[in-house]
């Protein structure tokens, strides 16, 4: 069973609805003992960072985040989830985060006027390195983006996926370990978020 952590972040019954087409089970929970016997671990979100760590503060889960992240079982982190297993995020006036990877959440500051932001859409993803959840995906191939801000994570070798936007190109992939995390929502990016669903599901850090 895969559990998908609920910290009152949204989107998280298209996540659910992502892995049921695939036919696996999922749960969408709050619960430490539930999130500790889970196969894998989904941490998704989206809103801002404040906000999220206030309510993991609130609901007793950040120590579970760091337990999950440290047990070595598989742990996809999406969108916010992915800013805030990070040291620092630039939001909110400036709000530390969990600390799972070192680095910090930076927001776009395009010079172009007609770079809106926050990106929202679709665009590319260039691998920088192999990764069994990317087993098939080409570089280049295009993923459904929603975020002010990005990750930039203090080392580069965690960086397995970057795409340009506004000027800045950012990791929108980043890996340690069991640990892997998209900027972009697999979830709503079609055939190609499926198959990385899918081998997320198969993979054995």
């Amino acid at each position: 069973m895969i559990a998908i952590i609920d910290y009152r972040a949204g989107n998280l019954t298209s996540v659910r609805l992502a892995f049921e087409g695939l036919g696996i089970e999922a749960r969408i929970t709050n619960e430490p003992g539930v999130v500790h016997a889970a196969a894998r671990v989904v941490f998704p979100g989206v809103g801002a960072a404040g906000t999220a760590m206030s309510n993991l503060e609130r609901l007793g889960l950040k120590d579970v985040i760091h337990e999950t992240a440290a047990s070595g079982k598989p742990f996809l982190g999406i969108c916010l989830g992915t800013q805030i297993i990070l040291e620092h995020s630039d939001e909110d006036g400036g709000v530390d985060c969990l600390g799972i990877m070192a680095g910090n959440v930076m927001r776009f500051g395009p010079a172009d006027r007609y770079d809106k932001v926050p990106q929202m859409g679709w665009n590319q993803v260039a691998l920088r390195r192999t990764h069994p959840v990317l087993e098939g995906i080409a570089d280049g191939g295009e993923f459904y983006f929603v975020h002010s801000y990005f990750p930039a994570p203090a080392d580069s070798q965690t960086i397995v996926g970057e795409t340009s936007y506004a000027g800045t190109t950012f990791a929108s992939v980043i890996a340690r370990n069991n640990i892997i995390a998209t900027q972009f929502h697999p979830e709503k990016s079609g055939r190609l978020g499926l198959r990385l669903l899918r081998n997320f599901c198969d993979w054995s850090p």
